[in-house]
């Protein structure tokens, strides 16, 4: 076996490990100074490592997790299936930012491209026919309006299997995020949607094979939902509902969130009325609220070279970006400079204050 497939090996089996999270894998591998480095180490060394502990240390030197990881190697190949870690460079660049990324992403279909708008719709799986309309009425509007755009949602009953249907109708791609396996479909009847999404978006999961979909693992996967999106819209919702789990994740990733409002007194607008109330997202009725709050239509004046202003090395790479793109959102700014986001955002501060460049809605900057 090369060092490659070794290594895939050991990220597999360390996250297959009972106990282990998106954060502590991370911490471990680098605290331990690589994924290698992990399984060289004897229990008593594991366990004096800080926030691992006896049992997780355990757990980490059984032999169980490899037997997983081989499972899910051999699925993989026979399937088709591409196993991406979260230090790859084809693993989805806004989901990396996330402090609570998983380590494994188990995905099916189109890869994910970073210069398309990916746009998660969720809510209520008791969805009225005033959630479903809308669905399909503004994914309409948004591929008239000729956005490069995916739709992202879980493939659940009601305004997840709606915003999926009304993508593929207006062939725009559309990505759905499971709570279980790649082995099989939840529910059984989205199986013929799912292998359409195949063609232009795809299917994701954290989750390894023969994995139960259980209650918790719904939770788990909205986190993906928010991370992978630019904007997260909330469709329909009880003020109960799992959809405003998402739009809290999505908050706190500093993802743009939106709401659709319903009338006061109905169930499953009540969660959204809720959201806007507070101020936890934004009214959202057409394609163009979304485009005025992401800068996505914004005119912007020619551009002109600033004289008298003197920038450091690092800030001079962040402006020599928009020699190319007139535009360029936060995420796109830290992937091109390779910077980190508190570096590119103490930077683009700074050259707002001198003057070179300014903020639009969604995070959108442009070189004035």
């Amino acid at each position: 076996m090369d060092t490659k497939a070794e290594q895939l090996r050991n990220y597999l089996a360390l996250w297959a490990v009972p106990g282990i999270g998106s954060i502590t894998s991370r911490k471990l591998i680098a605290y331990a100074g690589g994924i290698d480095e992990i399984f060289r180490m004897k229990q008593p060394e594991l366990q004096k490592i800080p926030g691992i502990g006896p049992l997780l240390s355990e757990n980490i030197v059984k032999t169980e997790c490899f037997k997983r990881a081989d499972e899910a190697i051999t699925f993989a190949e026979k399937y088709h299936i591409n196993i991406q870690t979260i230090f790859d460079e084809d693993y989805p660049f806004r989901l990396k930012q996330c402090e609570d990324a998983p380590l494994i992403l188990f995905t099916k279909g189109v890869p994910m491209r970073t210069e398309k708008k990916y746009i998660s719709l969720v809510g209520t799986r008791s969805a009225t026919s005033y959630g479903k309309d809308f669905c399909e009425r503004w994914i309409s509007s948004l591929a008239v309006r000729g956005h490069d755009a995916v739709i992202v949602s879980g493939l659940a009953y009601g305004i997840d299997i709606a915003a999926h249907k009304a993508a593929l109708h207006h062939q725009l791609g559309t990505i759905g995020v499971l709570a279980h396996g790649l082995d099989t479909i939840y529910p059984t009847q989205h199986r013929k949607i799912a292998a359409e999404m195949l063609e232009k978006g795809g299917l994701v999961t954290e989750f390894f094979p023969h994995t139960f979909p259980d209650k918790t693992n719904f939770v788990r996967r909205n986190r993906i939902i928010a991370g992978l999106s630019d904007a997260v819209i909330v469709v329909e919702s009880d003020i109960t509902g799992g959809a405003l789990i998402t739009a809290e994740q999505a908050n706190s990733y500093s993802r743009d969130v939106f709401a659709v409002p319903g009338r006061a007194g109905d169930k499953y607008s009540s969660g959204c009325n809720k959201l806007i109330k507070s101020n936890r997202a934004a009214l959202i009725e057409t394609v163009e609220d979304l485009e005025y709050q992401m800068g996505w239509q914004t005119e912007t004046k020619p551009t002109q070279k600033q004289l008298f202003i003197e920038f450091t090395p690092e800030e001079t790479k962040i402006m020599d970006l928009f020699n190319t793109q007139p535009q360029l959102n936060i995420d796109e700014i830290c992937r091109l400079s390779e910077l980190s986001m508190p570096k590119v955002s103490a930077l683009l501060l700074n050259l707002e204050f001198a003057g070179a460049v300014k903020c639009l809605p969604g995070k959108i900057f442009y070189r004035t």
